[in-house]
């Protein structure tokens, strides 16, 4: 028999409790027959409630939360789809501008003192083009005039005459300073507001640009701010803010104030998506964990095609700006019905509350009531994988961001988490700018990039369940480097080839937006709790600098045609190996603090050791007998 071994865990000043465990070996299995040599453990309240621990990887022994509430029931489901919805109002922001900088019909206004005569010309605006803009000839050999430059004369001279006098032979040309905007189409834009086309219309970059600045830095900021102040409180203040600088993005009269605005925006925006995707995952266990965290990205292609039709019913970017903000106020009532995450109030020493949230839960799921705070503290600690080693902690230590580099573990996750996440943001937007320039309407291209993704995320939940993070992953990258690489095989200007060339951009979109849906699953169960809003906030950095990138992609195209698509290509592939080299985290247990992960993958590669010595050990001999 095996002996039986105890841990204290302090309780109190006056109080402690002493917590029998086994000594390590594996539950008995159950087929009928007595077991011999072995201890039964007591059975958990998961156990008894019909859950099979079996279901679940050996590491993951024991989690508190999951085993009050249970890893799935009404209170989890009711909560995801609450917090699903958080998205619809952030994807909206991101890809609001690509309707907002519409590209319309515009030209050189005329000089305020010509105005009148052009006026008794008919038609004012084709006569006004067609006496002093630049004619030039497009890719295909058509006649256009350019809007950005004019014939530098004296148009009150020439006007003066009936009929106008022609252009002089030899006159010279000059830049437009002011432009005149068709909004009967598109309502009015921001191009049109400020008039950022022809020498200003890099400007138009720096607005979409200051806006993923703000998402690069809010994701670290609001990581850090999450795990010190709460998931709660940091998802509904910036929620609030995010509103807020919507509606004043609307009224905005400056184009200097709209770039502040907009990256403000972008960061609190990080910050909602990233806040509720967190609380989603520490709520559910087990399998659970990989079917929410996907499925909290499912209204992510339905917000293209909703803001699809929002731009298309509504024209004008400022009613646009407002339609898609003010619905989010009625987000704002989450508060009274999103708890914190009991997770990491388990991690701060806050039990009294984890208790309180644990009793609403189990109410909801039907199972019995969660322990005593005295008895839950004593269970939680002395079943932990470090619970030899360490004592509970009541005070929660003060965690940044250099935390993720201290110890080895973590800091291989990290740094590898990086380069996949800037990876996957490269890939990802740099085949759906690709696909925006494949012609048709605007409006119908992004319905149908909605629609694509729609059936990646719902495949992806399947393949993560039966094989696992790591290879679903590193194949879908894989796909999406090969899809890539694989239009580099269709000649150039063929354009009866040119549907090859869409269709393989198109499987590589869909796999690249698998991967999408699949990383933040991966990247939140590699952290641990106390720094995981951290660790998934810091990996929007390089994500950000890739999305800060991508635009200028395109402009390798000039050195060879080939360059785009074959750096997505190599990309792709780069990232799809990067993630061999992190460890599988399906069906087990997520670490709660540093030291508890930096154990845990210690204990892994103990096991993956004996694993192969003990491959080595009975592996028989070239001259053994064989039978």
């Amino acid at each position: 028999m095996n002996q039986a071994t105890y841990h204290k865990v302090p309780l109190g000043e006056d109080s402690d409790a002493i917590v029998a465990m086994a000594s390590g070996l594996p539950p008995p299995v159950s087929n009928g027959k007595d077991a011999t040599c072995k201890e039964e453990k007591p059975k958990s309240k998961a156990e008894e409630a019909g859950d099979n621990p079996r279901d679940r990887d050996e590491e993951e022994e024991f989690d508190p939360v999951t085993d009050a509430i249970g890893a799935f029931g009404k209170w989890q489901l009711r909560l995801t789809f609450l917090l699903s919805l958080l998205n619809l109002p952030c994807t909206w922001h991101i890809f609001a501008f690509t309707f907002q900088s519409l590209d319309g019909d515009f030209w050189c206004s005329p000089p305020e003192d010509v105005v009148s005569l052009i006026e008794n010309q008919g038609d004012a605006v084709e006569f006004w083009r067609n006496l002093s803009h630049v004619p030039k000839e497009n890719a295909l050999g058509e006649k256009e005039y350019d809007p950005c430059e004019i014939w530098d004369v004296d148009y009150e001279q020439i006007l003066s005459h009936s009929p106008p006098l022609p252009i002089p032979a030899n006159s010279s040309m000059k830049a437009c300073t002011s432009w005149t905007f068709n909004e009967s189409i598109t309502g009015r834009t921001v191009k049109g507001q400020w008039s950022l086309v022809c020498s200003r219309h890099y400007l138009n970059m720096v607005a979409e640009m200051t806006f993923l600045a703000g998402v690069a830095i809010g994701g670290l900021v609001s990581g850090l701010l999450s795990d010190r102040f709460g998931r709660k409180k940091t998802l509904m203040a910036s929620l609030a803010l995010q509103i807020t600088f919507g509606s004043i993005l609307a009224a905005t009269p400056w184009l200097e104030l709209y770039f502040l605005i907009r990256f403000l925006l972008g960061f609190v925006s990080v910050s909602v998506v990233f806040s509720g995707f967190v609380i989603c995952m520490e709520i559910v266990g087990g399998k659970w964990r990989t079917i929410s965290g996907v499925s909290y990205l499912f209204p992510v292609p339905l917000s293209y095609i909703t803001i699809a039709g929002i731009c298309y019913v509504i024209r004008g970017w400022q009613w646009q700006q407002l339609a898609i903000t003010l619905p989010a106020i009625l987000l704002l009532s989450l508060w009274w019905i999103i708890p914190e995450s009991p997770r990491w109030l388990l991690a701060m020493g806050r039990i009294e509350e984890v208790l309180v949230i644990l009793k609403e839960a189990t109410d909801a799921n039907g199972r019995s009531p969660p322990l005593p705070a005295d008895k839950f503290l004593a269970q939680a600690n002395a079943q932990s994988p470090s619970s030899d080693d360490k004592a509970p902690v009541e005070e929660a230590p003060k965690l940044g961001f250099l935390d993720l580099f201290r110890t080895p573990n973590i800091r291989k996750n990290s740094l590898l988490l990086y380069v996949i996440w800037f990876v996957l943001y490269f890939v990802y937007y740099g085949l759906v700018l690709n696909l925006s320039n494949i012609g048709g309407n605007i409006y119908v291209n992004t319905v149908l990039s909605g629609a694509v993704e729609l059936p990646s995320i719902a495949i992806c939940i399947l393949f993560l369940i039966k094989m696992g993070r790591r290879w679903p992953l590193c194949l879908s990258l894989l796909g999406s480097g090969i899809a890539c690489l694989a239009t580099l095989t269709v000649p150039l200007g063929r354009v009866d080839l040119e549907w090859v060339t869409i269709t393989m951009a198109m499987a590589g979109k869909f796999s690249i937006s698998a991967s999408n849906a699949m990383l933040p699953v991966f990247t939140a169960e590699l952290f641990p709790t106390v720094v995981r809003n951290l660790g998934v906030g810091s990996s929007n950095i390089p994500a950000g600098v890739a999305l800060m990138l991508v635009p200028y992609l395109w402009g390798l195209s000039a050195m060879d045609a080939h360059l785009p698509m074959g750096t997505l290509g190599a990309l792709g592939v780069v990232g799809g190996l990067c993630v061999l080299l992190l460890p599988e985290t399906a069906n087990r247990r997520m670490p709660q603090t540093i030291e508890e992960g930096e154990e845990m993958a210690r204990r892994a590669k103990e096991k993956k050791r004996e694993a192969s010595e003990s491959r080595d050990t009975y592996r028989p001999s070239e001259n053994s007998p064989q039978n």
